[in-house]
């Protein structure tokens, strides 16, 4: 039935603006090569896993070394949902519907997901993941010279602040939506 829906849809639609409504579909390679991108951060957690069960064995693990270790693992985890959220809530956004409900393991953001929610929630993500690397960056700063910290964190900020400025603009979109359509 959903079908017939929407090959009447199309079908109503003259040539040019149906090409133009197609080409949504030209996203779908840009998807499945941000779900192998992902196959290749699985991979990544394993060798960084892999390499945490080595130092535990050779004894050779200081509590710094664990916690940059653990952290690169999070950081690991922190980009894979990053890319689920694209992956998912961009398909579903701009391409295609994944017709989810009423599955048990639908997302429970997916179903008000739209351009100004998936700017804001990976704006979210950004900052945590940048807060990850700002971590490591303090844990190990040593290793580091005045000005790179100065930089990472200056970026940081600056990650935060648009986030914050992202949010306040999707409220002020939001509210000035639901006023014109009450």
């Amino acid at each position: 039935m959903n079908e017939e829906k929407e090959f009447a849809f199309e079908k109503k639609l003259r040539p040019l603006p149906r090409w133009i409504f197609m080409s949504r579909w030209l996203q779908a390679p840009l998807y499945i090569g941000l779900i192998v991108a992902q196959g290749v951060y699985v991979w990544q957690f394993w060798m960084e896993l892999a390499h945490l069960i080595s130092m535990m064995k050779d004894k050779d693990l200081t509590e710094t070394a664990l916690m940059l270790v653990v952290l690169g693992l999070i950081d690991v985890v922190m980009i894979s949902n990053l890319l689920v959220m694209v992956i998912v809530g961009g398909w579903e956004t701009f391409v295609s519907r994944l017709d989810l409900q009423n599955h048990p393991d639908e997302p429970e953001w997916l179903s008000h997901v739209n351009a100004g929610v998936l700017k804001v929630k990976l704006a979210t993500a950004i900052i945590g993941i940048s807060s990850i690397h700002l971590l490591k960056t303090f844990i190990n700063a040593s290793a580091y010279d005045e000005k790179t910290l100065i930089w990472q964190t200056l970026i940081h900020v600056t990650f935060v602040l648009s986030a914050i400025s992202i949010a306040y603009t999707e409220k002020i979109i939001a509210s000035t939506y639901h006023k014109k359509h009450e």
